[in-house]
């Protein structure tokens, strides 16, 4: 599990893609004996660059048997790309894509996977679309025809119509494989029930069918129940008899291994007795082994009577044995015809072997010249590629140098950069400065101005009150001085009534006179005193006209401040508009730092490609030199073997031809013991 993580976040690496961490995690935790051979991603929503990753690291994966899937979100394209990297997989035995709504661009990957698939056992697509579509519902059915591993298939509530079954029993029809079958929950009706049911009457395999849910009648469902019977018993009477053929193959191969021995213990003993007859032969000139002889021949004549005696026990034995062997003759007969039929098949085997080995001999030179001819073209390859990498490297040379060079001027306008970014700074300090020093001089100016201002105003004030006191008193004792009069008026006016009566007659012109004058002087004092509330009321309005001066200075006093702030606001804004001058200026000095950190990495990176360029060449002609030395050595090898087969079969007609041989010689050998 751990490599298969090392080799997910490589193959990302290499890719430019980003892990997913949730895969990581789900590898991360998967430490058990069958986690382990188990892939479980259900649930993850996988990316089609993810996907991709799955299915390069797949291709070549011998770890996982299982790969569940399900409910991933697989996208039209990830599907393609993760089926693509499974055909080349040769461990994954079951593979789970439940509720992954794959269409036409996913039926299409699952025919082809199944075409190219040699290992798949078993595949769940409940929950897809993959019937939407007829033309890659048929591509889909293709696949299925040609696969001849797949033993168990779900294609639950995949929206599958009629014409998508008679594709499908077309499929069947062909396939030779597949045991178990669910249709369920689909759009099957009469039509498609018919055509499966018809196909079941070529199909021989499938035991299991399942096709609840499709508006089928229970009429066809009963015949497909039948059809199923029918394959299941045909099932179990094939295993019966393979497990029959198996036990009376091993029997047959106890006889023959009898046999044989039979035939050697027998050419043993004529052997033994050639040996002892040629012993004799030459023993016969001599009389002194004459007794020996004698007694020899004594004990051969009682051993020969031991041996009829045993050869009669021997023979009531055969006689029960070929009574119970009598049943295997009609066997051995059979097996004898196959055996002939056998030896027919190989000799014709044997020659269609020679034909092919020369024909493999022709093809093998041909192809020992193309590959000649593209190990000279691989060489030529080679070389041109080894020019270019000497361009290249000359071409780096002189990017290194104009790199160099690039640094050096790079480095040059940095240090200008960064004088003029001294004198800047230098400059808006000054600046700041200065317009600090104005702006206090302004603020001075004007508070000054304002004091002097409001110094005038108070002191118009003050004067202002002084005079309404100063008037404020003279109207009080013109009240008294017109209450004293009235006072003295009264006190007149009883005394000129006192003085009336007594001189009525004779003042009457006088006190008219008076009367007048009072009159008069009474009128004098109130035209005073309407003058005195025509100053009063000038003075309130002089009063009320100074308060509105005192609001207008007020207001020009708060327009000051408002311009004052937004001086402030102005030189902050220059400010703020000098460092973004001067960041903008820094981003570029730093864009170019950066582009010139980008054309060191393309510069590595083009010094990794003509490293990687120049190792897969090596590697290729290290591969053709391998191929081509294993070419040879089959040659070899296949050379050996047809010598070793001639030999062999010459040395089986010198065993043929000896032991006929002993046999034409033996056949007289056979003479009664009283001769």
């Amino acid at each position: 599990m751990e490599d298969f993580r090392r080799t997910y976040l490589r193959v990302c690496k290499e890719g430019g893609v980003e892990p997913q961490e949730s895969i990581l995690a789900q590898l991360q935790g998967s430490r058990g004996a069958l986690e382990s051979s188990r892939l479980d991603l259900r649930g993850h929503s996988l990316s089609a660059d993810t996907c991709s990753v799955l299915g390069r690291v797949l291709q070549k994966d011998t770890l996982f048997i299982e790969l569940a899937l399900s409910d991933c979100m697989l996208s039209e394209e990830g599907a393609k790309l993760l089926l693509h990297g499974l055909c080349a997989n040769t461990t994954v035995k079951v593979l789970d894509l439940k509720g992954n709504n794959l269409r036409s661009t996913g039926a299409e990957a699952l025919g082809k996977l199944l075409a190219r698939n040699k290992t798949l056992r078993r595949l769940v697509l409940e929950w897809n679309a993959l019937g939407m579509w007829d033309e890659a519902f048929s591509i889909f059915c293709e696949g299925l025809a040609s696969n001849t591993n797949l033993s168990q298939l779900d294609l639950r509530n995949n929206q599958i119509n009629h014409q998508g079954a008679s594709e499908l029993s077309l499929a069947l029809k062909r396939n030779s494989t597949l045991q178990e079958l669910d249709l369920r929950w689909n759009n099957i009706g009469l039509l498609g029930g018919r055509s499966v049911l018809e196909a079941l009457q070529h199909n021989r395999t499938l035991v299991q069918l399942e096709m609840a849910g499709n508006n089928i009648p229970s009429d066809t469902l009963k015949a497909l129940e039948q059809a199923m019977e029918h394959n299941s018993d045909r099932q179990s009477t094939l295993r019966e008899s393979r497990s029959r053929t198996q036990v009376l193959s091993k029997e047959i191969q106890i006889l023959k291994e009898e046999k044989g021995r039979q035939f050697l213990s027998l050419m043993e003993t004529i052997d033994k007795q050639r040996d002892e007859m040629g012993r004799s032969s030459r023993s016969a000139s001599t009389s002194i082994h004459v007794g020996q002889l004698q007694e020899a021949l004594n004990d051969r004549k009682s051993v020969v009577n031991s041996l009829t005696a045993k050869l009669q026990m021997t023979e009531a034995a055969l006689t029960l044995s070929e009574q119970k062997n009598h049943n295997l003759q009609e066997l051995l007969g059979r097996l004898k015809s196959e055996k002939d039929d056998q030896r027919e098949r190989q000799s014709r085997e044997r020659k269609k072997e020679q034909e092919d080995s020369v024909l493999r001999e022709g093809k093998l030179l041909r192809e020992m010249k193309n590959m000649s001819e593209t190990s000279l073209q691989l060489k030529n390859k080679v070389d041109e590629m080894e020019r270019r990498c000497k361009t290249q490297q000359d071409v780096i040379f002189e990017l290194k140098q104009e790199l160099t060079n690039s640094t050096a001027e790079l480095k040059l306008r940095l240090a200008q950069a960064e004088e003029r970014l001294d004198l800047e700074r230098k400059r808006s300090k000054q600046a700041v400065e200065d317009i600090d020093g104005l702006r206090q001089k302004e603020v001075d100016h004007v508070n000054r101005h304002l004091e002097e201002s409001e110094r005038g105003l108070q002191e118009r004030i003050l004067k202002l009150e002084g005079q309404r006191i100063h008037l404020e008193e003279e109207l009080s004792r013109a009240k008294a001085a017109c209450v004293t009069e009235r006072a003295q008026a009264e006190e007149e006016m009883g005394k000129l009534r006192s003085q009336i009566r007594l001189e009525e007659q004779q003042n009457v012109s006088a006190l008219e006179d008076k009367l007048r004058a009072l009159h008069q002087s009474r009128d004098e004092s109130q035209s005073h005193c309407t003058q005195q509330k025509q100053s009063i009321a000038e003075l309130q309005a002089r009063n009320s006209q100074q308060s509105l001066e005192m609001d207008g200075l007020r207001r020009r006093i708060d327009e000051l401040q408002q311009e004052l702030s937004g001086k402030d606001q102005e030189r902050v804004a220059e400010v703020n508009r000098v460092r973004v001058e001067l960041q903008e200026h820094m981003g570029h000095l730093q864009a170019e730092r950066t582009a010139q950190g980008g054309l060191k990495e393309k510069i590595a990176a083009l010094e990794r490609e003509m490293k990687g360029l120049s190792s897969s060449h090596r590697e290729a002609l290290l591969d053709r030199e391998s191929e081509i030395a294993s070419l040879c050595e089959k040659l070899r090898l296949r050379d050996a073997e047809i010598q070793r087969m001639r030999e062999d079969e010459a040395q089986r007609a010198s065993f043929l031809q000896s032991a006929i041989l002993t046999y034409v010689q033996g056949s007289p050998l056979h003479y009664s013991p009283k001769k």
